[in-house]
């Protein structure tokens, strides 16, 4: 059937409309080639770095290009947005300095002078913003460990509420949200989702695909990589908030720098392949824990004992689990800070999503600025450890986790043992 005149229109407005327009290769392809363009001078196939600040003009007001201060804009930045976009299925995609600058806009953005709602086991710093930062904007925060039941009544009792702010994978629990019932709900009373996507990435999971209205990483993770570049990006669809969100992306000016997009651009091209590999470590690495009699209880989306399995296999990219996972030792605080000790290939370091693995104590490091009671009540106790499994050989990595624990449980002669139930119950 012949497109209509209006049809014409409202399409080229549509293309004006949305920044970039959606993709739909396959995700390899798109990781590989969105934002990608040859140069059109030298026909180089990997983009130079734009270092400039500044950028010509031909008259006042009329650039040689799209670009005319690097703060605003800039190829590198366009680039990575644009690949980032096409790997979240969104019209419109946003860098910032890091995961947290990314929250901090959106949420001056979208919800000053009002309420949020998030899940009570955030990423700690996270929480830190939302407690102790976010009231500077005449924003209030409420959590809940059980969203879906919750949030219904929380909506009723707060008409103010501006936001819904959930992870899952949550840090570092690892316990899950389904991301399409929670959007029903919010948005029967005229309130945005914000998935946090770090922990899966655009490869294992597409918030936006689910009801999500707004997608945020921490780019320093999996996206990146490489742990060598610190960075934030938003992905979203919604016109009206793209607008909200780059005026504050620019007037605050918590903007990457050139040579870091290029970097984030890089890694990302192999997300789908460093991914997969994660995934695959770390479900060996969970059922190996599972199968340790030192051990507690093993936080992995991606095996059959964990409690919302279900939502795994509906959200995820064929049910992977992703590189993610916590178990709690027993033996207390003591066998945990033992094991980061005696890791040979895992490193113990916070940060995650790199291709090495590494490991951490979230009630000792990431998550030390909750309260105890706070941190215990939502799971993160000090026997938790948590384990960023990286693409090594998956031999290597089961194996030095299960010497780790059991140096960890019967320490060197002279050094005493470890009761095996002496830690703190679930």
């Amino acid at each position: 059937m012949p497109m209509l005149a209006t049809d014409a229109a409202t399409a080229v407005e549509q293309k004006a409309l949305h920044r970039f327009q959606k993709d739909s290769r396959g995700f390899a392809t798109r990781a590989v080639q969105a934002g990608s363009p040859h140069d059109p001078v030298t026909g180089a196939v990997i983009e130079p770095i734009s270092l400039s600040t500044t950028f010509a003009q031909t008259s006042v007001g009329s650039p040689v290009g799209e670009y005319e201060y690097t703060r605003s804009a800039n190829p590198n930045r366009t680039n990575f947005e644009h690949a980032v976009a096409a790997l979240e299925n969104a019209h419109y995609a946003l860098a910032f300095s890091s995961g947290l600058a990314a929250t901090s806009v959106i949420l001056q953005g979208l919800a000053t002078g009002g309420h949020i709602v998030s899940i009570s086991d955030v990423y700690g710093g996270t929480h830190r913003y939302f407690t102790k930062v976010a009231d500077a904007h005449g924003i209030s925060a409420s959590f809940t460990g059980a969203i879906e039941d919750d949030l219904r009544a929380m909506l009723q009792d707060r008409k103010d509420t501006k936001l819904v702010w959930i992870e899952t994978p949550s840090n570092p629990t690892l316990s899950l949200v389904d991301i399409k019932a929670v959007s029903a709900i919010a948005h029967e009373f005229g309130v945005l989702v914000v998935v946090d996507n770090t922990f899966m990435s655009p490869y294992v999971q597409n918030p936006l695909d689910h009801g999500a209205d707004v997608v945020v990483h921490s780019v320093t993770k999996y996206i990146n990589g490489h742990s060598d570049v610190l960075m934030g990006v938003a992905a979203f669809n919604n016109p009206t908030v793209n607008d909200k969100l780059t005026f504050l992306q620019n007037a605050i000016g918590c903007v990457p720098s050139a040579f870091d997009c290029w970097l984030a651009h890089r890694g990302l091209k192999t997300l789908h392949l460093r991914a997969k590999a994660a995934s695959s470590n770390a479900h060996a690495v969970a059922l190996a824990l599972e199968s340790s009699p030192h051990v507690l209880k093993v936080n992995y989306p991606g095996i059959a004992s964990h409690p919302q399995r279900r939502i795994a296999i509906k959200q995820h990219r064929n049910g992977l689990g992703g590189g993610m996972l916590s178990f709690r030792i027993k033996g207390g605080k003591s066998a945990a800070e033992r094991f980061c000790a005696e890791t040979k290939v895992f490193t113990l370091a916070e940060s995650l999503g790199g291709v090495e693995s590494l490991c951490e104590l979230p009630a000792s490091m990431t998550h030390a600025g909750i309260p105890p009671e706070v941190r215990e009540k939502s799971g993160v106790y000090d026997d938790l450890v948590r384990l960023s499994v990286g693409i090594e050989e998956e031999e290597d990595l089961v194996a030095d986790v299960l010497d780790a624990i059991d140096r960890a449980i019967k320490p060197k002669s002279g050094s005493g043992s470890i009761t095996p139930d002496s830690g703190i119950e679930a």
